[in-house]
């Protein structure tokens, strides 16, 4: 299993995300960051590969999730860390306008949060490619993030579904993300990783939200996530880097 670090961005910094309440973030205070470089997105990026080990970057792209412009990822690319780019996805359209669509490095992230109907979902994977699309299960305390305008097909389905449904059309990984537990050291929903790990048949599962250190990292191991993502437990020193890396192997 590997890690994943974690970047949000808002306002062209990388910000520290607690409980999904995007009004109170602030710019990124890190162990692994010098004072000179709070809130710096590629300092985090680098310090990711350099410090912590991690095998990619997830970037959630905030203000184009709230539907304002992409920010510039060239400081984070330059981290040499293949990224998965979440950058509000709303319909196939959104995804031929997404910055170099073809970089290799680069899997689009489709955010349940921002999805208006499934048939947007199988028409972005069938553009991207199923290799190289993520679909975000966001949920909030358990329950589906849906977009104000999501359709009717989209809410009838649970959380298990969508996810089983974003694997049938296509997308290579599916990746669960409680925003209520993300920062607040709580663990992840450990029920709900084991079901969709049970239902999906092939997809890569990734699980963020909540992971408090090296026993977590552990637990999802076993429970077969392919991928975890890590931010607060780098940025406080819950999770100093070689620990995890001589605990569980991961790369």
């Amino acid at each position: 299993m590997r890690t994943i670090g974690v970047i949000d961005l808002m306002g062209s910094r990388a910000v520290a995300a607690r409980g999904g309440d995007r009004s109170a973030y602030r710019p990124l205070r890190s162990v692994l960051l010098g004072p000179e470089h709070v809130g710096d997105a590629g300092a985090l990026a680098r310090a990711y590969r350099t410090q912590a080990g991690v095998a990619e970057i997830y970037v959630a792209d905030l203000d184009a999730i709230a539907g304002r412009s992409l920010h510039d990822l060239a400081s984070i690319r330059d981290a040499g860390l293949p990224l998965l780019v979440d950058a509000g996805v709303r319909t196939v359209e959104c995804v031929r306008r997404m910055e170099r669509p073809n970089d290799p490095l680069v899997r689009a992230v489709l955010g349940l949060e921002t999805l208006t109907a499934l048939d947007d979902l199988a028409a972005s994977v069938a553009t991207v490619g199923s290799g190289r699309t993520v679909f975000s299960l966001d949920l909030r305390v358990g329950l589906p993030i849906f977009a104000p305008d999501a359709a009717s097909d989209l809410r009838r389905l649970s959380p298990c579904d969508l996810a089983t449904h974003a694997e049938a059309v296509g997308a290579g990984a599916v990746m669960l993300l409680d925003l209520a537990r993300v920062g607040a050291h709580v663990g992840v929903d450990w029920e709900l990783v084991a079901e969709l790990r049970a239902a999906l048949r092939g997809a890569e599962l990734l699980v963020g939200g909540g992971v408090r250190g090296v026993e977590d990292i552990e637990r999802l191991a076993l429970l077969g996530c392919d991928g975890v993502l890590v931010g607060s437990a780098f940025h406080d020193g819950r999770l100093p880097s070689p620990v995890a890396r001589t605990a569980i192997g991961v790369s």
